[in-house]
């Protein structure tokens, strides 16, 4: 029997020994700095010429580490060896599998603070948010190793005179894992665990900005006892190994977490089947969003101004559930406005290596040219109201930027902008504000700030998005509590932490046994 799932406890950093803990970890992870990391394919450590190269994007000076990058000849034997790993990992108890997810938590639990650590000056993460991204990633090996053990014997089905029938469900093939930088320990553990524990081999390629942590979880697994050649660890180049992989008639399953013109590339081309191969590929998207914090005119303001805060500049906005469009009740459309900017001008931004620092820097000179050019098109499309500086002379610096009385069919309140940008939308009534928020492309989180139960109920029903909160922040989903995922062209809504997204990873088999 396993105890019941509880998720991680985030570190209350109001404590002055959590805080001493936190600058010794932070310690530590510096003194690592600039190590060099190799690939791993069957277990063996491989080292190549050509490197990614991971820079502190708080301090573009300070190298976090090099990572060998993959060829397609490398590749290649990745999947061969994942390919033959396949045929004893598949075999195993799913118990023992569980089990070795379990034995990962508890290492990155002993080593929490130094993942998160490493997440500040990798991923440039304030201690908060750096936190929470490592415990989810406990959480994650937890929950699945829990639904792994509840799912190991199938489903119940019926059976009838003189026949037995079981529903069981066995693993697929090989997994290509493409996990994004932005919660670059928790969806990056997630997505590479649940392939494993459901008996699948994977080949892990980390997202660009964000190896070094990927390749210290590789370590993790390893020393829980991961068998050889069970996850591959092949960094590259997008076109040359992402596609190739992609591509591969041996390629069973492919989960990918990032922008929508990637997740759409992806699966068009997992469509295609390939001379050799004998089944359809699996995809398993989450391609982002352009979320939406909705105002009642029955609402606490206060509430309403620090969910709106919280939605948009948390980690910088850059996250795909972060809410960059307030559509707020004309009647208390400039109290809570102005309730935001004031909260928005108290909050800090600069190295996320201070504890003091609200926001840190946003990932690379890529996203900061992205998101300065939709600052320009804001002030096109908007009042600019407080932010729209930024400066990458040490790092990535971008003030938290709010924009008024902008149209709900502009740019910046259509295009993801991935960065801490949120625009400000009137609506004559409740019924216009659900409208506003569902004219876009994507359905992935909202929230409702209100005190009317009819229009909460309203917004049940009408608000299309795979994650719903009401009088909170539409982002912070925990494993097991908020299932995550969501509609229309934010993805496969696959429901990651949820009780069915194991499931994804295998497929059912019937089977009927005359007696």
């Amino acid at each position: 029997m396993t105890t019941p799932y509880k998720h991680e406890p985030f570190t209350d950093f109001q404590r002055e020994e959590n805080r001493r803990a936190f600058e010794e970890a932070l310690n530590k992870v510096e003194a690592s700095l600039g190590q060099d990391y190799s690939l791993v394919i069957d277990g063996e450590r491989i080292s190549t010429d050509e490197k990614l190269v991971s820079v502190n994007p708080a301090n573009k000076e300070e190298i976090i580490g090099t990572v060998s990058k993959a060829n397609q000849e490398l590749a290649e034997q990745a999947m061969e060896a994942a390919s033959q790993a396949f045929k004893s990992w598949s075999k195993w108890d799913p118990a023992a599998r569980a089990e070795i997810l379990f034995r990962a938590a508890a290492i990155v639990r002993r080593r929490k603070h130094e993942f998160s650590a490493l997440l500040v000056k990798e991923a440039g993460k304030p201690w908060k948010e750096a936190d929470a991204d490592t415990a989810e990633a406990i959480d994650f090996m937890e929950y699945y190793g829990r639904k792994m053990l509840e799912l190991k014997d199938g489903k119940p089905v019926n059976s009838r005179e003189g026949e037995i029938n079981r529903y069981i469900y066995q693993s697929i093939g090989v997994s290509v894992v493409i996990p994004p930088w932005n919660f670059a320990c928790a969806i990056m553990v997630g997505t590479t665990v649940a392939p494993l524990v459901t008996g699948n081999t994977v080949l892990l390629k980390p997202a660009e900005p964000t190896p070094v942590i990927a390749a210290k979880f590789v370590e993790v697994l390893e020393e829980a006892g991961l068998p050889k050649g069970v996850v591959n660890f092949v960094p590259g180049d997008p076109v040359e190994i992402g596609e190739y992989l992609v591509d591969h008639p041996k390629t069973a399953l492919i989960t990918f977490t990032g922008s929508r013109a990637v997740g759409t590339r992806i699966y068009q081309r997992a469509a295609v089947v390939h001379e050799g191969q004998t089944h359809l590929k699996r995809v398993i998207a989450e391609m982002g969003g352009k979320d939406t914090v909705v105002v009642d005119k029955e609402a606490d303001l206060d509430l309403a101004a620090e969910s709106i805060l919280v939605s948009a500049f948390g980690f910088s906005g850059q996250k795909c559930s972060a809410g960059s469009r307030a559509v707020i009740h004309e009647d208390v459309y400039d109290a809570v406005l102005e309730k935001t900017v004031q909260l928005a001008k108290e909050r800090t931004v600069g190295d996320p290596r201070s504890h003091d620092t609200y926001m840190g820097p946003v990932i690379n000179q890529k996203a900061y040219d992205k998101i300065t050019r939709y600052i320009e098109i804001g002030k096109e499309e908007g009042r600019l109201v407080t932010g729209g500086e930024a400066d990458d002379s040490k790092g990535y610096f971008i003030q938290p930027t709010i924009f008024a009385d902008v149209d709900p069919n502009a740019r910046i309140m259509q295009e993801e902008i991935f960065g801490p940008v949120v625009a400000f939308c009137k609506a004559k009534d409740f019924e216009e504000a659900i409208d506003i928020a569902n004219n876009t492309e994507y359905g992935l989180t909202g929230a409702v700030i209100s005190k009317n139960s009819e229009n909460i109920e309203r917004a049940k029903r009408d608000f299309q998005v795979g994650n719903l909160y009401f009088n909170r922040n539409c982002t912070g989903a925990i494993v097991g509590y908020h299932p995550f995922g969501g509609f229309k062209m934010s993805g496969t809504d696959s429901k990651a932490g949820g009780p069915d997204y194991l499931i994804l990873y295998m497929q059912p088999k019937t089977i009927s046994q005359m007696l």
